[in-house]
């Protein structure tokens, strides 16, 4: 576990130390000389696409969603479209993606709660959004961040290991380390943090064997060279 001067706010009650915030901060401003083009990986030409993507992308990687998306919406362009899809045509269309009958579902009734609900647009508020059946916080903010160019943390596995490892968060919770997090990260570059720490993620601190032999941030995380030794 991190030293005390590493608690956040949810263990320690009260606001990060000055040091948290400034060794966060310092870690933002090295991944983003590491990933100077860190961006959303999912394809999309309109927030309904990338809202569609987002959910199709949970338990599947982002390649594969982005090998299925185009025929899915060549078929279904839109929140109208989708919302009228037959279930079999849908399914079959996801099927690669995993999950696909939950995942049809998903998009089947946020769908429909578009077009009752916003005329067929996606709303650009968090309070809408997550008020879409199918629609977490985690999706969400991926939306408004990348399609709206509002500010938001998404903590999805990879966010919520490194937050952890790096002794940003002991949490488990999304909710709470995305709350530990936003009182760490400057708020202009939430959305930008989010995917250099998924980019990092990905093609360096992998979940069972991390390459902390490479990090280029090794120095400035607690949990450097104690994972998957």
């Amino acid at each position: 576990m991190p030293s005390r001067h590493l608690l956040p706010l949810a263990i320690a009650g009260e606001q990060p130390s000055t040091a948290l915030v400034r060794r966060a901060r310092r870690i933002n401003r090295e991944l983003a000389v590491v990933y100077p083009d860190a961006h959303c990986e999912l394809d999309f030409e309109s927030p309904f696409q990338l809202l569609a993507a987002t959910v199709l992308s949970a338990q599947c990687t982002d390649v594969r969603v982005n090998q299925v998306t185009p025929a899915l919406f060549a078929r279904f362009p839109d929140a109208t479209a989708m919302a009228s899809a037959g279930r079999d045509e849908l399914e079959e269309l996801i099927r690669p993606t995993g999950f696909f009958r939950s995942k049809a579902t998903s998009l089947l009734e946020l769908s429909r709660d578009l077009v009752e609900r916003h005329d067929g647009e996606v709303p650009g508020r968090l309070a809408d959004l997550v008020e879409l059946r199918g629609v977490g916080r985690k999706t969400a903010n991926v939306v408004l961040g990348n399609a709206f160019d509002v500010p938001g943390i998404t903590v999805d596995t990879h966010m919520g290991r490194l937050a952890r490892r790096l002794g940003l968060t002991v949490n488990e919770d999304p909710v709470v380390v995305e709350r530990d997090l936003m009182a760490l990260i400057e708020r202009k570059e939430w959305t930008l943090w989010s995917h250099r720490v998924i980019f990092h993620g990905r093609r360096r601190c992998m979940a069972r064997k991390p390459d902390c032999g490479h990090c280029e941030i090794a120095r400035l995380c607690p949990s450097a060279g104690t994972v998957g030794a």
